[in-house]
């Protein structure tokens, strides 16, 4: 009898049992925080982005380089370099810039349908569109960063070249600023829109493609048409419309800042639906 409750005191007493796991609650914070991570865990993010800086920082200062170098020279001017300003010149690179931003952004999109990632992200997130979402708002958000810096860091260094010539200006001049905030925004823009295209297309190259005609082919296509359709369609293309923003002056075939940024936004709306849309229809 002593034995037994001696046996039954020893006997430790079961551990309390935990509770079930709480679920896994998906919200805007953790998809946002979860693409932040994905974004720059990419070796390609920061060789891209560094790529994207030293375009638009690079080419401008080559741009007012070389205007000081025809206007000094005491040469008679092409008509393009004899109408620039240091504003013009500083921005420059963007043309090159949005190239590297926008790849950037089908990157981010299709480079996870390429290697199957995205069964997973989609997994996580079985509502889809908040994954677009944050790729868009993260990446775009991050493209705007960056290009805004580069253009204030073209743009003082470019003024400084020309100073002393036709086309110097200075930061307080009228419009500077608001044309230097309005290319990081276009460029910020154009990065939504490519990581609209991936997803939309699915397709690193294809889009690809379709970025460099949006932005650089199409344009020259539609100097092909009479000069009456020329006016009322260049105009509302998306890369006029994008550079009407950052534009210090205006004539009567561009549109205004204001205008040429509705129609931008546009354009980039008209983009991000038709990648929700495929989002939310068909599989990955």
């Amino acid at each position: 009898m002593s034995q037994t409750t001696l046996t039954e005191s020893a006997t430790p007493a079961p551990a309390p049992g935990r509770g079930p796991r709480p679920p896994y609650k998906v919200t805007a914070r953790r998809v946002l925080r979860s693409e932040w991570a994905k974004l720059w865990s990419l070796r390609s993010t920061w060789i891209t982005l560094g790529l994207g800086l030293l375009f638009l920082i690079g080419f401008g200062v080559i741009a007012a380089v070389h205007y000081h170098s025809e206007y000094t020279s005491g040469r008679q001017m092409r008509p393009d370099d004899a109408n620039a300003t240091a504003l013009s010149l500083s921005l420059f690179g963007t043309n090159f810039a949005q190239l590297a931003l926008g790849v950037l952004g089908v990157l981010v999109t299709a480079g996870e349908y390429s290697t199957g990632m995205i069964r997973s992200t989609l997994a996580a997130v079985p509502r889809r569109l908040p994954v677009l979402w944050a790729k868009a708002a993260v990446f775009g958000l991050v493209a705007l960063v960056v290009a805004t810096v580069g253009a204030f860091v073209a743009f003082p260094i470019g003024a400084g070249v020309v100073s002393g010539t036709p086309a110097a200006l200075s930061l307080s001049h009228a419009g500077v600023v608001r044309a230097l905030l309005g290319a990081g925004l276009y460029l910020g823009l154009v990065a939504v829109i490519g990581v609209a295209l991936g997803a939309l297309l699915r397709s690193v190259a294809g889009g690809i493609a379709v970025l460099v005609a949006s932005l650089m082919l199409v344009p020259g296509l539609v100097t092909l048409l009479p000069s009456s359709w020329q006016d009322d369609i260049s105009k509302y293309l998306p890369s006029n419309a994008g550079e009407s923003v950052f534009a210090l002056t205006h004539d009567s075939t561009a549109l205004s800042p204001t205008a040429g940024l509705v129609v931008f936004v546009g354009w980039t709306a008209l983009a991000l639906a038709g990648a929700a849309y495929r989002l939310v229809r068909t599989d990955a």
